[in-house]
């Protein structure tokens, strides 16, 4: 999912609403958003990777081509 594709969807629904993340895709728990963070994904396979601390990409620690810009909720 993009952001764009996100805001599309979150302008849809009532902004006093509060945000609550889902822990897995089975429902397995929730959590209320504590915040959000533009940052670099470094994507492992189709459905997981790793947001490496800035830090460690200046350093050089993970191919550039491979990161990808997004937000971390």
């Amino acid at each position: 999912m993009t952001v764009e594709e996100l805001i599309k969807q979150l302008s849809k629904l009532n902004p006093k609403a509060i945000v609550v993340l889902q822990k897995d895709s089975e429902g397995n728990g929730y959590s209320p958003l504590a915040g959000s963070e533009e940052a670099k994904y470094s994507p492992n396979n189709t459905y997981s990777g790793e947001v490496p601390h800035p830090d460690d990409i200046a350093e050089g620690s993970y191919d550039g081509e491979r990161l990808l810009d997004c937000v971390v909720l």
